[in-house]
């Protein structure tokens, strides 16, 4: 891997909206966060699954190297994901 994640760019977050379970007020989680508060009710809103960067970041390939990369897209929870790359 190289020394930083070419998908830290801040440029490149991705922004998520989520439901907040208490009041269903609409939170924005961006990709890098796990949690953001309701800015209606202030409950504390978790994304509902964890994905790892290897699942959505474009710079995968180059942070992983291609041989580590087509390794990971063989496995059986990746392949699916990754059918047409």
């Amino acid at each position: 891997m190289t020394g930083q994640c070419p998908g830290q760019d801040f440029r490149k977050l991705r922004l998520e909206l989520h439901r907040c379970p208490k009041c269903k007020a609409g939170v924005e989680i961006f990709s890098d966060e796990t949690r953001a508060r309701c800015h209606k009710c202030g409950e504390l809103v978790y994304r509902e699954t964890m994905p790892s960067c290897i699942e959505w970041c474009a710079s995968v390939r180059q942070c992983m190297g291609e041989e580590r990369w087509q390794t990971l897209k063989m496995e059986p929870e990746m392949e699916s994901k990754y059918a047409d790359t």
